[in-house]
Order: C-alpha cells, then sequence, then structure tokens
C-alpha cells in the first residue's frame, strides 16, 4: 500500500473536522517520512514498528514532548483503523506518561464580566454576546459553537442539538441566560446580517458562516470556557458521568481531568454530613 495515497484518502474523510485534518496532516507527514526512510510499508506496520517510531519520536535530537508524542500516536493509530480496520490497530500503550496538568478554569465571577463587557451596541454585539454565553452555558467547543445551524436550536425543548468531533451528535440543555441573548440576536441582530440563503446560526458582518477567529478575538482562551462549563456543574452537584455526555467525550478518562473538583465536593458534603468528620 502506498503510503502518501493512503494518508491522502484518509485526510480527505469527512468524519475529520478541520481543526483535526489540520493536526494530523502534519504528524502524519512525519510517520510517512519515517516509513519510507526504513522501507516499511503501512500493510507491515505492527507493534514492533510503532514502538520503534515512538522510540524516535522520544531521541534527545528530536526533543518532543509527551503530550506531542502521543497525539502523534494518535494520528498514527487513526490512519491504520481507516485504512486497514480496527482489528489491525496495535493497541500497546507506546506513548510516554505525561505529567497531568488541571484546567485552567474560570471562575463564574469572570465569565460574568466577560460577558457583561463585550459591546452591546449593533447587530455584532448582540451575535458576540449570544455567542459566548452560548459556549458558556452549553460547554461547547469553538468549531461546534460555529457549525451550529438555526435548526439546531429549539426553543421549545430548551435544547441544542450539537455536532461534535468524529461527527458524533449529543443534545445538550439551552440555559436561560443563553436562550434570552440569542432569541435578542434572531430577532435583533441576525436579520440585519443575512445576505443570502445561509443556515448558519451565527453570521459574519458579510452574512457568511461565523469562523472560530473571532470567537478568539473576543475570549484569549475559549476553551477556559468549556472548563468553566464542567466545573460549574461538578461543584453544582453533577457527576462525571453526566459531564462526559454533555461535554460529548468518547472516554470517561477524558473527562475524568475535573475529578479534583469532585473530590473537594464530596470532601465538603463529608465535612457537612458525618458525625466524626
Amino acid at each position: 500500500m502506498e503510503t502518501q495515497a493512503a494518508v491522502d484518502r484518509f485526510l480527505s474523510s469527512p468524519g475529520l473536522s478541520e481543526a483535526t485534518r489540520r493536526a494530523y496532516r502534519s504528524d502524519l507527514r512525519d510517520f510517512a517520512g519515517w516509513l519510507d526512510d526504513g522501507g516499511i510499508a503501512l500493510d507491515a506496520v505492527d507493534t514492533r514498528a510503532l514502538a520503534a517510531y515512538t522510540a524516535e519520536l522520544g531521541r534527545a535530537r528530536r526533543g518532543l514532548a509527551p503530550a506531542t508524542i502521543a497525539r502523534r500516536l494518535s494520528a498514527v493509530r487513526s490512519l491504520l483503523r481507516f485504512t486497514r480496520g480496527a482489528e489491525h490497530v496495535p493497541e500497546a500503550a507506546l506513548a510516554p506518561r505525561r505529567p497531568r496538568r488541571l484546567p485552567d478554569v474560570p471562575r463564574l465571577s469572570e465569565v460574568e464580566a466577560l460577558v457583561d463587557g463585550l459591546d452591546r451596541d449593533g447587530p455584532l454585539g448582540t451575535r458576540d454576546r449570544a455567542l459566548v454565553e452560548l459556549v458558556y452555558s452549553c460547554g461547547l467547543r469553538s468549531a461546534e459553537a460555529v457549525a451550529l445551524d438555526l435548526g439546531d436550536v429549539d426553543f421549545d425543548r430548551e435544547v441544542v442539538h450539537v455536532r461534535g468531533k468524529g461527527g458524533k451528535e449529543r443534545v445538550v440543555p439551552l440555559g436561560e441566560e443563553a436562550a434570552a441573548l440569542l432569541a435578542l440576536y434572531l430577532r435583533d441582530g441576525r436579520p440585519q446580517l443575512a445576505r443570502g440563503a445561509c443556515d448558519a446560526l451565527f453570521l459574519s458582518a458579510r452574512g457568511n458562516r461565523l469562523d472560530t477567529s473571532v470567537l478568539r478575538r473576543l475570549v484569549r482562551n475559549p476553551h477556559r470556557l468549556r472548563h468553566g462549563y464542567a466545573t460549574h456543574l461538578l461543584e453544582g452537584g453533577a457527576d462525571l458521568r453526566t459531564i462526559q455526555e454533555l461535554l460529548g467525550h468518547a472516554s470517561l478518562s477524558t473527562t475524568q481531568v475535573y475529578s479534583h473538583v469532585d473530590a473537594r465536593r464530596l470532601r465538603r458534603v463529608y465535612d457537612r454530613s458525618h458525625p466524626r468528620s
């Protein structure tokens, strides 16, 4: 199997988001070059070959961080799964252990100040406040927020239909604050931005679907709002399994980065409730 042709087919698959496609393109170019240099066919990649590639990534002259090595191996496994089927993907744990970093979580007062500090005037101001509030209130990734269509918001049922990574869909509750700002935007803002038949919920000044760069200009790190969403729900009593479903995480292990919050909450419950606490 010609490696680069297989990589190109994989990168053109509709199941990948544009951000994932960009990240995988660089990672898989490196892997394809390593295979070519070693005269290894893609069909011949097994646990031993992946271990050798991992060792190469970890050599001092490369100096790659554990998180980078893990990401590259994830890209390679996705390629093999797409090309050869899941049963032919080596699943041995090869990536070096990464130091656990706790998410950077904004306080509720910081989120409120951020939304209140946005420009309120005109259709763009109305749009921006609705967008930022929705990202926080629903725990959306930036790409998920700008990918929303008009039909994805159900005001009657108070839910939002979200298309997440890998084409996976989920339904998340729509909070009152977000619903109010969205309704205001749809009434007073979006009609002034619309230029034609575009189903996108959030429109640019030219009437096109909004780009994630606009959100990054409004919020320096929009993903902190998603961290805040998960953390504030946990502090309010939600369990990790529910948070996993609301965030659209494929594995509970991804959600467990917030377990330190759950542990603090359980300690407070214990101190308040147990007779010998």
